[in-house]
């Protein structure tokens, strides 16, 4: 009777801690992967060399630029010897592409989501109901230099103002400084937990090989469903997108945030699957040598008859 309740416990301890386990790396990953300004930052510098993010870069700054020049146009009289709006466009976008491919736009990408990452963050960590905004003038007055040196027509019309560009509404930065402080809690709390417990389990066990083999089975299980809901959340990710053009960028971006997260995965998987392997090799062994040790009894002799 001892044994089976010891069983029973040890069995729901270790499960338990098995179905924390995806969430505990979920957590952690959130708080100390992407809330670190380094860290996060170090993720996105690649991207900066990739071609999809380049052109959806091109694209949106592009067209901010023509929009600046159009309003700049109506706002004042335009003289005989001005330029068409639609002859000035292929030149703003053809310079913008150029530019996205230098050195400076990889300076200026860094610099960007710096800025970004410490406004987002800053925002989730007062108390003070406001929207997230940034700004963005150190990035167009690099692009406004660049077109005025290729010569592109009214390039020197493009106004350089430090405009706050608002990245988040008040109220999502609301619902998502709750989230943000669940999780930065959940981070540290849900794998001491999930540890604690399998520790526990495996130590009331009656045969405690099996339990580490079980504890090692349900982690790489853990690890399963995490490398499956981060492929699922891709594919949401991107459905969700209004603009299907810029998929391949945000495929790519998402790629880049969530590579710790699938490199732990796997590592949880291969873990669980090498501890569990272990285990029953040491067990086979061990039956092995067991049955080696047993002495085998002697065949009994049949009886003699006494000879007369």
């Amino acid at each position: 009777m001892l044994t089976r309740l010891r069983n029973a416990l040890s069995a729901a301890l270790i499960a338990l801690a098995c179905l924390l386990v995806p969430f505990g790396v979920l957590a952690a990953w959130v708080t100390y992967g992407l809330a670190d300004t380094g860290r996060y930052v170090t993720a996105m510098a690649p991207l900066a060399a990739d071609p999809a993010v380049q052109g959806a870069v091109a694209d949106t700054v592009g067209a901010g630029i023509m929009r600046e020049i159009d309003e700049r146009m109506e706002a004042s009289p335009a003289s005989p010897a001005s330029p068409e709006p639609g002859t000035v466009r292929p030149f703003a976008q053809d310079a913008v592409r150029s530019f996205t491919r230098t050195e400076a736009f990889r300076t200026a990408w860094e610099a960007g989501n710096r800025v970004v990452h410490d406004a987002v963050l800053s925002a989730l960590r007062d108390r003070r109901e406001r929207a997230v905004t940034v700004d963005l003038a150190p990035v167009t007055a690099q692009i406004k230099r660049r077109l005025t040196d290729d010569h592109v027509p009214l390039a020197h019309h493009i106004p350089v103002e430090h405009t706050e560009v608002a990245l988040l509404p008040a109220h999502d930065v609301h619902r998502l400084r709750k989230g943000y402080e669940v999780l930065e809690v959940a981070g540290f709390w849900l794998p001491v937990s999930a540890a604690v417990l399998a520790s526990t389990g495996i130590a009331v066990a009656a045969c405690r090989r099996r339990a580490v083999t079980a504890t090692a089975l349900g982690t790489a299980l853990g690890g399963a469903l995490l490398l499956l809901a981060v492929t699922i959340g891709r594919r949401l990710t991107l459905a969700d997108l209004a603009d299907p053009a810029h998929r391949p960028a945000a495929a790519a971006i998402y790629d880049a945030l969530t590579t710790t997260l699938r490199s732990v995965s796997w590592l949880l998987i291969a873990l669980g699957l090498a501890v569990a392997l272990t285990c029953r090799l040491t067990e086979l062994l061990a039956q092995r040598r067991q049955a080696a040790a047993t002495p085998t009894a002697d065949p009994a002799r049949e009886p003699t008859r006494a000879r007369a």
